[in-house]
């Protein structure tokens, strides 16, 4: 376990922001992104929207001094248990990390962060058709909820 560190995402470091787009665009490279690799004007925008979204709340993994695995999270308010949440909106890990406990590592640590902030839960969405990131959280604790929740959206423009 030592060879994995916990890190939170600092955008003033040049570092972190161009480990976060290049895990990112790994993401978006994957079956369950968007199967092509981020646009190239597409970086900066997003580092410049992060920095200006006072809700943003980061993580990676490092192992073996390598950045493997990248949660973009942002802080919101569930009204029903009147404390904070977190909602992981981005999970990555890099596909040459996968299958040695990283993903675990990094919901585990999100989990922990989270209680000692107060927070009520953690959500995430999910793809129906992503069985591998859906036995991961499940393993860690996570479920569809009961009633059951879907994400829906509404896209503009």
């Amino acid at each position: 376990m030592g060879e994995k560190v916990f890190v939170k995402v600092d955008l003033e470091n040049e570092g972190h922001c161009q480990q976060l787009l290049q895990l990112l665009n790994l993401y978006m490279e994957d079956i369950m992104g968007n199967n092509k690799p981020m646009p190239i004007n597409l970086g900066p925008r997003i580092i410049a929207g992060l920095k200006n979204h006072s809700s943003y709340l980061g993580f990676f993994v490092k192992y073996k001094s390598e950045f493997v695995a990248l949660a973009n999270c942002n802080y919101l308010f569930s009204t029903f248990a009147a404390k904070p949440l977190i909602n992981i909106h981005d999970f990555i890990v890099n596909p040459a990390f996968r299958r040695k406990g990283i993903g675990k590592f990094l919901l585990d640590k999100i989990a922990e962060y989270a209680l000692a902030e107060g927070c009520a839960k953690i959500t995430l969405e999910v793809r129906d058709d992503n069985i591998k990131a859906k036995n991961l959280y499940k393993k860690v604790g996570f479920s569809s909820g009961n009633p059951s929740y879907l994400f829906w959206e509404k896209k503009l423009g």
